[in-house]
């Protein structure tokens, strides 16, 4: 069964919103509302702490939590870990944006006990981080992965985005080239979507964001693999490659439909086969929880079908994919009978393949067309 027992702490603070994100996140940060924001979290970690099971991850995301001083979250580690008990080694990670941290910083950071850090880089090209948004330069970007070695961090991922406006295959490429130089661990690429509700979304609209076309987008992939593959890289999820052992434990659970604590504005928890969302504003969080009343705005409790084929839609973004006999055991659901003629339409069109192992995962071609694979399974 799957025992691994992920928390997640939401930091919604950020320099400044970026042009394409769609997370909860809020614009600087006035001391009054940091200070409530820290206590109300530290007080849901008290709350939330009967939950006895060892933790395999503790991933702090935003937002950027960098915004917060590193004394500010390392004490915030401190009380996750008095809170909960920990298996043994548990990946620790940090969202950090470069311009947010420094030198003694990092190396403060690193002593807390944090044992993996996740960059924000997206590009190594300064033109291309202005129409992102982004509120530093390549050589900042750069500055920070190469401050963060010294200061002990043997993990690191560097998040990286193509698809760009205006961006080409040659300033992907060199971009790349930059990120391997760094030697990271591990690399998280994303394809640029257009996401609702955001500037991106709203230039798009009216036809004022210049983006590859979609051979080229085709090229940057292709490109990529190539690329990382020659550096010793597997990529073992649709958008993320590592080294062997190096992979992100907090984003596998997550994948395989895992249970997750989260804490903070805007997180999400799934527990027992429920799924919560905390409201996302960082004023009313705090308000609820001193008077407190239950942070939850929304609550789903999937049917064990739903929750079978949602954790088969998540299970495939992985290379992998998924265990035929751990969802039976699991859910009690044979996947080949349930799914039937559309499941074997999809081996047939070489969309899917059943491994030798038992496994059924994407293949090359159904990587590239994930969504509309995907589509077929919900």
């Amino acid at each position: 069964m799957h025992t691994a027992l992920g928390l997640y702490l939401h930091v919604p603070f950020c320099l400044r919103k970026c042009a394409y994100c769609s997370f909860y996140s809020e614009a600087g940060l006035p001391p009054d509302k940091g200070k409530a924001y820290l206590a109300a979290v530290t007080a849901q970690l008290r709350q939330v702490s009967t939950c006895q099971r060892p933790l395999t991850s503790i991933f702090f995301g935003g937002g950027t939590p960098t915004m917060l001083p590193p004394e500010v979250l390392s004490s915030l580690l401190a009380a996750c870990l008095h809170s909960f008990p920990c298996a043994e080694e548990p990946e620790i990670s940090l969202e950090v944006n470069p311009a947010t941290v420094d030198c003694s910083g990092l190396n403060l950071l690193r002593q807390a006990g944090f044992n993996r850090l996740s960059i924000g880089v997206q590009s190594l090209h300064d033109g291309e981080l202005r129409q992102l948004g982004r509120p530093h330069s390549a050589a900042e970007a750069l500055q920070t992965a190469q401050l963060a070695r010294r200061a002990g961090f043997a993990n690191i991922n560097l998040d990286l985005m193509y698809g760009l406006p205006g961006q080409t295959l040659a300033t992907w490429q060199d971009t790349l080239v930059q990120a391997l130089a760094l030697q990271p661990q591990h690399l998280s690429i994303y394809e640029l979507t257009i996401e609702e509700s955001t500037p991106f979304a709203r230039q798009h609209e009216q036809g004022n964001l210049l983006l590859p076309n979609e051979d080229t987008v085709l090229r940057m992939l292709e490109e990529t693999q190539r690329l990382l593959r020659g550096e010793g890289f597997h990529r073992y999820e649709i958008s993320n490659y590592a080294r062997h052992g190096c992979e992100c434990r907090h984003n596998i659970n997550y994948w395989q439909n895992g249970e997750y604590i989260g804490v903070g504005p805007g997180a999400v928890a799934c527990l027992s086969g429920t799924r919560r969302s905390a409201v996302a504003d960082v004023r009313e969080f705090c308000r609820l929880i001193e008077s407190g009343q239950s942070v939850w705005e929304e609550e789903e409790c999937l049917a064990p079908e739903a929750a079978f084929r949602e954790t088969i839609i998540m299970g495939l973004r992985m290379t992998d994919g998924v265990s035929l006999e751990e969802l039976h055991r699991r859910f009690g659901i044979n996947a080949e009978a349930y799914y039937g003629a559309p499941l074997a339409r999809l081996i047939r069109q070489e969309m899917l393949e059943r491994a030798d192992n038992g496994w059924l995962r994407l293949t090359e071609q159904g990587l590239l067309l994930a969504n509309t694979v995907m589509a077929e399974l919900v």
